[in-house]
């Protein structure tokens, strides 16, 4: 069994044990599920948006304890302060460290911007509680779902007026899971078999994912260099967690990291307009 093929097994058992313990209609019945949701799309679109997804991460399975020291409120808050346009905050616990209680923190320092649930979702009821924690996005992963699957979960997203960003790591997967119901593709360019990261993956994939869903690139993103590089390719948000959450502090790593940034690609703009 691979990494993957665990977490999957272990989620199954923990959505099983959530909907005995809190039904769907409590759900519904949560204070943040009728909110207006933020829209994604719109933040990473919008003229002078930094194309940021920055994300509270304290461990991962390859990486082990990446950051246990910053409270996801005072780190979201950062992020937003020095210019996220969007936040992705884990709520898997026994492989990243997260809960809801981050998610739901997160939301309550910051009310506007959009946030992602970053888990593992396998069934519709996770969706719902998206909503109740106070979601506005939620994750497909096609390396753990059937296309028939993304095609069910992204439609309910949809009818529950929250976002999706589905997930790939080669063409095949793009190929047949992308459909009209979701509204961002990321492609990561870590290989859940291998952990191996590789921008080329993105690179590869850029032109093969149309025009019309917001094109994001996910793991190994370092470096000012290899994002202008990512952006004339085709992508406009930019998923980051680790580079940030292994510093001493995220915020100032992510002012330091779109400084370079925007210097940079005005310079490659300025160059090619005198070609």
């Amino acid at each position: 069994m691979t990494i993957l093929d665990t977490i999957i097994a272990r989620k199954r058992e923990e959505v099983a044990h959530r909907k005995a313990a809190v039904s769907e209609a409590e759900l519904r019945q949560a204070p943040l599920f009728g909110r207006a949701v933020n829209s994604a799309r719109a933040a990473l679109l919008a003229p002078g948006s930094s194309g940021v997804i920055a994300e509270y991460k304290r461990k991962s399975p390859s990486k082990g304890v990446i950051n246990d020291r910053h409270s996801v409120t005072e780190t979201t808050a950062g992020y937003v302060a020095s210019g996220a346009a969007v936040l992705s905050v884990l709520t898997d616990e026994p492989f990243f460290g997260g809960t809801p209680a981050d998610l739901q923190a997160a939301r309550a320092s910051n009310p506007t911007t959009p946030i992602l649930r970053k888990d593992f979702v396998i069934d519709g009821y996770q969706l719902l509680e998206a909503k109740a924690w106070g979601a506005d996005l939620v994750l497909l992963i096609a390396a753990c779902l059937s296309p028939a699957e993304v095609r069910s979960l992204s439609q309910q997203a949809q009818e529950l007026g929250l976002e999706v960003l589905l997930e790939v790591h080669d063409a095949d997967e793009l190929q047949r899971s992308l459909c009209e119901t979701v509204d961002l593709v990321g492609v990561n360019n870590r290989n859940l078999k291998t952990f191996v990261t590789s921008i080329d993956t993105s690179l590869q994939l850029a032109d093969q994912i149309p025009d019309q869903f917001v094109k994001v690139t996910e793991s190994g993103l370092q470096d000012a260099a290899t994002m202008v590089k990512l952006y004339t390719a085709g992508y406009r948000a930019f998923l980051i967690g680790e580079a940030f959450m292994k510093t001493n502090d995220p915020a100032a790593a992510l002012t330091s990291l779109l400084a370079d940034y925007q210097q940079q690609r005005t310079t490659c703009t300025q160059s090619s307009l005198t070609v």
